[in-house]
């Protein structure tokens, strides 16, 4: 009876994953076959009985960066299973959306691919009423650069050419700039359909750091939340770039390698130079997000990368996903809420489950301040 109940709850959960979109990618590879989120025997789940529920409760709304949304989906199908009588709501729109939401005061707290600007903190403090809103690094990866292209199943671009391509300056998938870089490919001679976000996104801005600083003479455009280039075609979200990219041979776009890894889409190995091209991976992004230091002052957490590392092995186009939240002044409604889920996503449970999901785990030392900020948020 024991057995057959904990198939029944084990299947529920990889159910419920499923539905809400999810990646189920746990069981692949590993000698515990439970899976984050999946009871044990003894009715507890492994990434969930750690949580420390405390005062949390009602109802929780955020919004923000849809890069993070598989991991968010994770931490939410986890917390919630932990804490009844709390719901937390997610809107996966956009970095730019989710800050907006914020500002106004209308979420407890908001998914953003890169730091608050200066005219966004200042606009927080109305929000925040006696404090502003900071930077909680809580998601890493890397920005899978997604193809799709018949025949051709391994790749290898540099920001060179990878600037030229989404600057529509180069064309043609035979182009010899990509030649150069497949040796023994037999590159078809057709039109690249390059695709970017429609809306202002943490993850375009991403990109336009990363291409402006490793191919500052071929990208002459500043990176903002908009896309800034001229041609190409826009599609809205990640997901919505990805199922481009997924139907059109010829295709080339940017996403989070979850979105790639849950509709089995090629990816890019990125030429930095180094012994070897650099595959998307979390590991190899986790090498490059290692080396970040610290940019904020006080409270806040936001992070500088290095985009031009040629470490072996380092994946250079990487985002780090905050949690924007308030230092002090968060309504008193949903402040317990706030910081016992934010507690749960920065823990060791939290963040392991990110590396089976696609994601990359915020290194331990800067995870570390960001779970004692946490715990002082009022």
């Amino acid at each position: 009876m024991k057995l057959q109940r904990k198939n029944r709850l084990r299947a529920t959960a990889l159910g419920a994953l499923a539905v809400s979109g999810a990646l189920v990618l746990t069981a692949c590879g590993s000698d515990d076959n439970s899976g984050p989120g999946t009871p044990k025997a003894d009715g507890q789940s492994s990434s969930a009985s750690s949580i420390d529920c405390g005062k949390a409760k009602g109802q929780l709304r955020a919004s923000g960066s849809s890069a993070q949304k598989n991991a968010m989906d994770l931490w939410v199908k986890n917390y919630m299973a932990a804490c009844s009588g709390v719901e937390i709501n997610y809107n996966s729109s956009s970095s730019g959306e989710g800050i907006v939401a914020f500002n106004q005061g209308t979420v407890g707290f908001a998914g953003s691919d890169s730091a608050l600007k200066p005219e966004e903190v200042a606009e927080s403090k109305k929000a925040c009423k006696t404090g502003q809103g900071i930077n909680l690094p809580m998601v890493g990866g890397p920005v899978a650069v997604g193809y799709n292209l018949e025949g051709v199943d391994k790749l290898t671009l540099d920001a060179p050419t990878l600037a030229k391509i989404f600057d529509t300056k180069i064309k043609k998938w035979n182009d010899p700039a990509i030649a150069k870089l497949n040796d023994g490919v037999e590159l078809p001679d057709k039109a690249i359909q390059a695709f970017h976000r429609s809306e202002d996104s943490g993850t375009t801005q991403n990109l336009g750091k990363y291409l402006g600083a490793a191919a500052p003479k071929e990208w002459k455009y500043e990176a903002e939340k908009k896309w800034p280039a001229p041609g190409g075609q826009a599609a809205s979200g990640s997901s919505g770039i990805a199922a481009q990219v997924k139907q059109v041979d010829g295709a080339i776009g940017y996403f989070e390698l979850s979105y790639a890894k849950s509709q089995s889409i090629s990816t890019v190995a990125i030429d930095t130079g180094g012994s070897a091209p650099a595959e998307a991976t979390s590991e190899n992004a986790s090498k490059a997000i290692a080396a970040a230091k610290i940019k904020g002052t006080g409270k806040d957490l936001a992070l500088e990368l290095d985009y031009t590392t040629k470490a072996d092995g380092a994946y250079p186009l990487v985002l780090v996903t905050y949690e924007v939240v308030c230092d002090t002044g968060n309504k008193a409604e949903t402040l317990d809420t706030v910081k016992s889920f934010l507690s749960y996503a920065a823990s060791d449970d939290g963040q392991k489950i990110l590396t089976e999901a696609g994601y990359a785990p915020i290194p331990a030392e800067i995870n570390a301040k960001v779970r004692e900020t946490v715990n002082g948020l009022s």
